[in-house]
């Protein structure tokens, strides 16, 4: 008989049977919202990707509060709220999660992060960041600082657009953090537009767009096609994007 695996600590998410809302309220008419029934999540990485607007950090902003993370990102014990925009899609989702619970969890926003620094300052909570404040380092240094000293491995890690403050070369340190974490008995959801880090090998991507979400290969994503074309035929591609017609 084989024995039970921990991971994925969440094993899949869907809307509850019962569950009521209008379909005509955001975030409910988004086609990705609609397609969100049984997705399932990789044991180690899942990515979710996707145009601006196509719900995916939505989803993921749903999935951490149904969790019992704070909108703004942060650990759980990360109390307070700077703006009432959270979506109530989190009060109708079903969680299925493992029969462990992890011993670490972290919700990283890119959007939010200065004001987690601003808490993390005031509550004096530096020492899991390396004792010194988040805002005495640059944006992706605090980025950085929060993958290899916070991130303490046996967790579950939602990132949302991780790379927004990292350079090319952070990003590969970045990879690298998140298979340390990988290794270390952790599972990671990210959702991303980077092609650096959507480049973990194995990993499951979730392709959110107007008509839902579907499961796509790395070389299948819009993300490497375009970069990989641009850079092959940058000087062809300037030249049309430049010499286009505005009209």
């Amino acid at each position: 008989m084989s024995s039970l695996q921990a991971k994925p600590y969440l094993r899949q998410v869907s809307i509850r049977a019962d569950a009521e809302f209008d379909q005509d309220q955001f975030p409910y008419y988004l086609p990705a919202v609609q397609a969100i029934n049984n997705l399932q999540f990789h044991p180690d990485v899942t990515f979710f990707v996707g145009e601006n607007g196509s719900g995916k950090s939505t989803v993921l902003e749903a999935i951490a509060i149904a969790l019992g993370f704070s909108a703004e990102g942060g650990t759980k014990s990360v109390r307070f709220q700077t703006a009432d925009t959270i979506s109530p899609l989190h009060s109708v989702l079903l969680l299925a999660q493992s029969f462990k619970r992890p011993a670490d969890g972290y919700f990283l926003r890119a959007e939010s992060f200065f004001n987690v620094a601003t808490y993390m300052d005031k509550m004096g909570y530096l020492d899991s960041y390396g004792g010194k404040s988040l805002h005495a380092r640059s944006h992706g240094e605090a980025f950085m600082a929060l993958l290899l000293t916070k991130l303490r491995g046996k967790g579950l890690y939602l990132l949302d657009e991780p790379e927004a403050a990292l350079s090319p070369n952070r990003q590969l340190a970045a990879l690298s953090a998140i298979h340390q974490l990988v290794q270390n008995d952790s599972q990671l959801i990210i959702a991303t537009h980077s092609p650096i880090l959507l480049a973990y090998p194995n990993a499951k991507i979730f392709q959110f767009s107007g008509n839902g979400i579907e499961e796509v290969k790395y070389e299948d994503t819009e993300h490497y096609a375009l970069t990989k074309d641009f850079l092959n035929f940058y000087e062809r591609r300037l030249q049309q994007l430049l010499d286009a017609d505005p009209e």
